[in-house]
């Protein structure tokens, strides 16, 4: 499948917030194992394959870069502040999962590692994700409040 189009094109992400249903929520990061961002947390997440939807990406991207599977996830945004990643105009579109209690994961894929971290005590996060996370815990209290199925 080629394309020619006579302007540039953005390239577009997705990336899956998972979070804890906890009296202390906690948030699945990955650490970057290549740059931009080396050695930086960040959400699992990565570019969008020509076959799939933003939403599968996300559901791909966590299980290929901590071994999690999940199968329901809700969009929390899409971000695209022309300057958000060093490598180019990238969009991205930005999901939030939900599980009762932390399971075991294990970083792999392009993630060095994968931890849980308690949402009152994060690291420094990679590109915009400390923006992000603002919206993604808005969301997740909104959602614990009314929607305890996600």
């Amino acid at each position: 499948m080629a394309f020619i189009y006579k302007y540039p094109r953005p390239a577009v992400t997705a990336d899956c917030i998972l979070m804890t249903r906890e009296i202390e929520p906690q948030v699945l990061l990955i650490e970057r194992g290549n740059e931009p961002y080396k050695g930086y947390w960040a959400f699992p997440g990565g570019f969008l394959n020509m076959d799939e939807t933003t939403e599968q990406c996300a559901i791909r991207e966590l299980e290929e870069e901590t071994g999690m599977k999940i199968d329901k996830v809700h969009q929390i945004g899409a971000y695209s502040k022309v300057d958000r990643d060093p490598r180019g105009r990238v969009i991205s579109v930005v999901y939030l999962a939900i599980i009762d209690k932390p399971v075991e994961v294990k970083g792999q894929d392009d993630a060095t590692k994968a931890q849980w971290w308690p949402i009152n005590s994060l690291p420094s996060l990679a590109f915009d994700h400390d923006e992000i996370m603002t919206d993604a815990i808005a969301h997740y209290n909104n959602f614990v409040g009314n929607a305890p199925d996600l």
